[in-house]
C-alpha cells in the first residue's frame, strides 16, 4: 500500500499542476476599458517662433505668438526634442550651457502670449488663476540612460487629456530632412 500510495502521490501532483498560465480574462461586458493611445505624425507645419521668457530651477518658460496654431505649437517641441537629443539649443537660441548646468530633469513650459507665462515663478496670486495655463510642455530627463523625454499638447487650462506626442518609452527617431 505504502508503495501504490508513492506511485501515485507523485502522478496527482503532476496532474493538478499547468503547463501553461491561465488566459486572460476577457472584459467584462460594459466594463471600462482603456483605448490603446495613439500619436500624432510629426507636423510639417514651422515651429512657432519664441522668445526665452524667463529660466530659473530647471526650467524655461517659452512664449510664442498668441495665434500660433497647435501644429506650430508641436513642432517646436519636436525641435526641443530634436535640439535635446543632438545637444544642439545653441542652434535654436537657447544656451546650450544653461540646459547641461540645470538639474536631471528640465522642463520647457510654452506660453501663447505673456500674460500667464509668469504664472509658475511670480509672487503674489496668479496672473491668469490657480489653473495652470501653459500652451505645451516639453519635459526632459538628462540622465536617463537612453534620455527620457515627453512632449504634450494642452488644449485648456489644467486640461486633464493633454494631446502626447510621442511615446516616451520608444526609441528616438531623428527627422528626415
Amino acid at each position: 500500500m505504502r508503495k501504490l500510495l508513492a506511485l501515485a502521490l507523485p502522478l496527482l501532483f503532476l496532474a493538478g499542476c499547468k503547463s501553461a498560465p491561465p488566459a486572460p480574462e476577457a472584459p467584462r461586458p460594459g466594463a471600462m476599458v482603456d483605448p490603446p493611445i495613439t500619436y500624432p505624425a510629426r507636423p510639417t507645419a514651422a515651429p512657432a517662433a519664441f522668445k526665452i521668457f524667463h529660466h530659473g530651477n530647471s526650467s524655461f518658460t517659452l512664449t510664442v505668438n498668441e495665434k500660433a496654431t497647435d501644429d506650430q505649437l508641436s513642432s517646436l517641441v519636436w525641435q526641443l526634442r530634436d535640439a535635446a537629443r543632438t545637444h544642439s539649443f545653441d542652434s535654436i537660441h537657447i544656451p546650450q550651457k544653461q540646459v547641461d548646468a540645470d538639474g536631471k530633469t528640465v522642463w520647457f513650459h510654452i506660453y501663447r502670449g505673456s500674460k500667464c507665462a509668469p504664472e509658475k515663478y511670480a509672487p503674489g496670486n496668479p496672473p491668469c488663476g490657480a489653473s495652470y495655463h501653459a500652451a505645451a510642455d516639453y519635459t526632459l530627463d538628462t540622465h536617463a540612460t537612453p534620455p527620457w523625454d515627453k512632449g504634450v499638447i494642452l488644449h485648456t487650462a489644467d486640461d486633464p487629456h493633454p494631446t502626447q506626442l510621442w511615446d516616451p518609452e520608444a526609441p528616438y527617431t531623428p527627422a528626415t530632412k
